[in-house]
């Protein structure tokens, strides 16, 4: 692994991030787990093997899709039922065809994005749920539901909507209840900001704009800042070792061994892609050409990226998890030279692991 620390390191020196971690298994065993760099550059702190980082939209994966497969399990949640079943308010509407499976597969016809947080943060705290859920109603479709597929943060703010409405239970708890503290982690929670973040050492990210303050123990994404640090989409914040052995279980529940957690033929529905895309239930599948998880990652390969610098790949093929988790966005997330890093290290993992064979 000494080309994958030298990548890593020279990382760093060439302020691709700030610092980062980086954990390789295969076959149930660490082969690399190793910190890099700083975890915040104003007061030089270290990164740790435990820093804690804003996982951003691996929240999408490993909170609201895991939460939607328990659902699923307990029957109270669908893939091929309407989302007007679950949300009333949806009836009538261009959104009353939707369904689970296209939130989930982000063909639904919603936007990737809206900055709602801008008219959000003018409103008292306790108004802004209900303005984004009214948001969320008025925002016109761009395509009909299942004809394109377009990531989008909409879907996922709408699945913890309808999480919620069905478990009457609110996202960050029902994930902690039932997936999180089953597993025994500690390390993958939300920050409810009322609350105000659990003693932790964290990864910093932004000097933010428009709050004023370099963001450390605070959600990145800002439409999720404003609705309190709970969303479907983002505020999920962890360390690598309890990712992993998140990811980890999902990897051997997959291939049979029995879990507490999950159930094997509906993880294996959930980590199939949706025909001719790059898309699973939840889960990114490896794109054909460019793909973030390099070249030698194979076709059976589930995985995520987050914005803040965070991302995992599972080759379910080859029982192989790569977790990177950085603070590419610290101070400013106008660096994006992660785009072209990844790729060269997964190339670079997975061609020592496969030397191995």
């Amino acid at each position: 692994m000494r080309q994958v620390h030298d990548l890593m390191t020279r990382a760093v020196a060439e302020n691709v991030f700030p610092g980062g971690v980086l954990l390789v298994s295969k076959d149930d065993s660490v082969l690399f787990f190793r910190p890099y760099g700083k975890a915040n550059l104003f007061s030089g702190r270290a990164m740790t093997n435990e820093t804690v980082f804003d996982l951003a939209s691996l929240t999408k994966p490993l909170a609201t899709t895991l939460a939607v497969m328990k659902l699923i399990e307990t029957e109270h949640l669908d893939l091929n039922q309407t989302v007007g079943r679950y949300l009333p308010g949806l009836k009538g509407t261009d959104k009353d065809s939707i369904k689970i499976k296209h939130l989930l597969y982000h063909n639904s016809g919603l936007p990737d994005y809206r900055p709602y947080f801008r008219t959000l943060a003018k409103l008292t705290f306790g108004v802004r749920e209900a303005s984004l859920r009214e948001f969320l109603i008025r925002e016109p479709l761009e395509s009909r539901a299942g004809e394109q597929v377009r990531y989008s943060d909409l879907g996922f703010m709408f699945l913890r909507w309808i999480i919620e409405e069905v478990s009457r239970m609110r996202l960050d708890r029902f994930a902690e209840e039932k997936i999180y503290k089953p597993l025994g982690l500690s390390d993958l929670f939300f920050i409810d900001q009322a609350m105000g973040p659990p003693k932790k050492r964290y990864a910093a990210t932004e000097k933010c704009p428009w709050r004023n303050q370099v963001l450390e123990g605070a959600v990145h994404d800002d439409n999720a800042y404003v609705s309190g640090g709970i969303a479907g989409h983002a505020g999920l914040f962890g360390s690598a070792g309890d990712l992993h052995r998140l990811i980890n279980e999902l990897l051997w529940t997959y291939h049979g061994q029995p879990s507490a957690v999950f159930q094997q033929p509906l993880l294996k529905k959930f980590f199939t892609p949706l025909y001719n895309k790059e898309r699973a239930l939840g889960f990114d599948t490896p794109s054909t050409r460019g793909s973030s998880a390099g070249q030698y990652f194979s076709s059976k390969s589930v995985g995520h990226l987050g914005f803040a610098g965070t991302s995992f790949w599972m080759d379910l093929e080859r029982r192989v998890i790569v977790i990177l988790l950085t603070n590419r966005v610290h101070p400013s997330r106008d660096n994006d030279l992660i785009k072209v890093f990844r790729p060269r290290l997964h190339d670079a993992v997975m061609s020592h692991l496969l030397s191995l064979r």
